[in-house]
């Protein structure tokens, strides 16, 4: 990994949006699709990207893929930590997608629930 990648794989807002709602734990990619509202294709492209800089770490349950940020690389280029902890919510997006992760914790649904489709973030608010 060196700088170059690590500021590439910054330089995309979907990715400043997965790094922002993942700032406090980790995600299905399941879940990111739901909370950001993209598409899987999406994610996982962007997803590749953050994992190829060695930003994102990643590990496999069953038929799910969870991502976290990675604490190695947060040591290495500390201006990561400061983009995701101050930087991320002057965003208003960032703002959407953090409330909507808020909604979505708070809700007790899972992977499994999302699959079956027993949620929805319409207009910002769960069904």
């Amino acid at each position: 990994m060196n700088l170059i990648q690590v500021m590439k794989a910054l330089s995309d807002e979907t990715r400043i949006r997965i790094l922002n709602i993942l700032r406090d734990g980790e995600l299905c990619v399941c879940e990111l699709e739901e909370i950001l509202d993209i598409t899987q294709s999406n994610v996982s492209r962007h997803l590749t990207k953050l994992t190829n800089a060695k930003i994102l770490d990643y590990y496999k349950v069953t038929k799910y893929v969870y991502y976290m940020v990675n604490e190695n690389t947060l040591a290495e280029y500390p201006f990561i930590k400061e983009i995701i902890e101050k930087e991320t919510m002057k965003l208003e997006q960032c703002k959407i997608d953090y409330e909507r992760l808020k909604k979505y914790k708070s809700s007790g649904l899972n992977c499994d629930d999302l699959k079956a489709g027993k949620v929805c973030f319409c207009d910002n608010h769960m069904e």
